[in-house]
């Protein structure tokens, strides 16, 4: 049965029409970031861009090059869309997308992460092989049918967002909807809705709902009686977070997801009338199945694993930040911090408190004393900036470092005795210049 359902051939309209929706709203995400400024505040407009860690050899272009790129990776989606030299443009995407992703982190979201994982998955896909460019110039290659495999690697990926998304909402302050009270504090001002959106039985609806929704949309629109249910509440869930919080493409993506639901007849009468239903029943080559399996064995292990590395390292995510990115922790916590840099030379018997204005961007700075890899890397950051060819002097501090999460009272953060700058970074380990954590109920 397995076999039957990864290897056996079924209507490939849900992954036609899902290439030309991937491929407009990529577009819109690239050339949307150059038209809002997007590109400019965090790529251009900063001294120093936090890529992730052991990336920081990728670095910003120069100039307008950044504008050039963004415009080269919408031109890709274009193409995409249109299906033009599909497998080269998707791979190209992907890659120029994973780069603009670990240059910076100022500005991180889960979605820039999950679109990496969709963009590389589409370079495996037959995604080309009807109503494309490609097709048209290539007509030997038209098939109406594709795998099986192609429909449940995209159904996995998302039932693990969501699941992920909806297990880490059961933690005390979503519960208490106290993050959801503070999220919604600055949509205040919000056009007719402002003043509705701070009614404690709202938030109360959309903590549990949020809850309910990333767990069991997935098997909704899975099981066919409760399928247009499912997507009249997905239509409503996302277009509501597309309003409310403005997080670019995503809620659209998440809508044009719904194609790998719906049967092939549905699909191909609401996008495709004059094609008519021919699926093939060749068997995939034996080296073909096993690559498969392994191939994607492989990727969703890491998948699975991924999200939940930071039960194996000590203390509370929400307090350390540790293991909290790529483990789709969406929309979960606030946080505000104080601290002050502090630059020391161990020959000269010079000590130097920094103005982080001199350095950093209004987000940056927000960012450098709440969240530990960011004030590990600008501590490295300072070290180059003051130090002398040849010397290895300086030492840099984070004194009187306290944090706020949630609204809870500032409490110590970083130690102040740990030179930061010629410490190491461990990625999958616990930092005990962290001070352990001391999260308290808000008041």
């Amino acid at each position: 049965m397995l076999n039957r359902l990864l290897f056996g051939r079924i209507d490939n309209s849900s992954l036609l029409i899902f290439r030309m929706f991937f491929g407009f709203l990529v577009a819109c995400e690239c050339f949307g970031a150059i038209a809002t400024g997007w590109v400019k505040r965090n790529l251009i407009t900063p001294q120093y861009t936090f890529p992730f860690i052991d990336f920081e050899w990728i670095q910003p272009l120069p100039g307008i090059g950044m504008y050039c790129y963004f415009t080269v990776m919408g031109c890709l989606g274009v193409l995409i869309a249109i299906g033009y030299k599909y497998r080269f443009s998707c791979i190209a995407f992907t890659i120029l997308w994973s780069g603009a992703y670990l240059m910076q982190k100022t500005a991180y979201n889960n979605h820039y992460y999950l679109l990496i994982l969709i963009s590389f998955l589409m370079c495996f896909f037959p995604a080309e092989k009807n109503y494309s460019v490609d097709v048209k110039q290539h007509p030997e290659i038209r098939q109406n049918s594709m795998y099986g495999y192609v429909k449940w690697v995209v159904v996995l990926q998302l039932f693990i967002v969501y699941t992920y998304a909806s297990f880490a909402k059961l933690y005390g302050d979503w519960l208490d909807f106290g993050v959801i009270k503070l999220l919604m504090s600055t949509k205040e001002t919000y056009f007719l809705v402002g003043n509705l959106l701070q009614n404690t039985w709202l938030h109360q609806v959309i903590g549990i709902m949020g809850i309910l929704f990333d767990l069991l949309i997935i098997p909704a629109l899975l099981w066919k009686p409760s399928r247009k249910i499912a997507f009249v509440c997905g239509v409503f869930f996302h277009l509501f977070n597309s309003f409310i919080f403005q997080i670019g493409i995503f809620p659209y993506l998440a809508l044009a997801f719904n194609v790998f639901f719906f049967d092939s007849k549905t699909i191909r009468k609401l996008f495709f009338k004059n094609r008519t239903r021919e699926v093939l029943n060749s068997a995939p080559e034996k080296v073909h199945k096993r690559l498969v399996i392994i191939g994607f064995g492989i990727y969703f292990l890491v998948q699975l694993l991924l999200p939940i590395r930071h039960y194996f390292i000590k203390d509370n995510v929400l307090w350390t930040e540790e293991g909290h990115r790529m483990s789709w922790r969406m929309m979960l916590r606030s946080r505000q911090g104080v601290g002050q840099f502090t630059v020391v030379d161990s020959i000269a018997k010079t000590e130097k408190i920094i103005n982080i204005k001199d350095y950093l961007t209004e987000k940056q700075q927000r960012k450098v004393v709440t969240y530990p890899d960011f004030a590990w890397q600008f501590a490295r950051y300072l070290k180059r900036d003051f130090s002398k060819e040849g010397e290895n002097t300086i030492s840099v501090y984070l004194i009187n470092s306290k944090i706020s999460i949630n609204g809870s009272p500032y409490v110590p953060f970083i130690d102040a005795t740990v030179d930061l700058a010629n410490t190491p970074w461990k990625p999958f380990s616990h930092h005990l210049w962290i001070l352990p954590s001391q999260l308290h109920t808000k008041p």
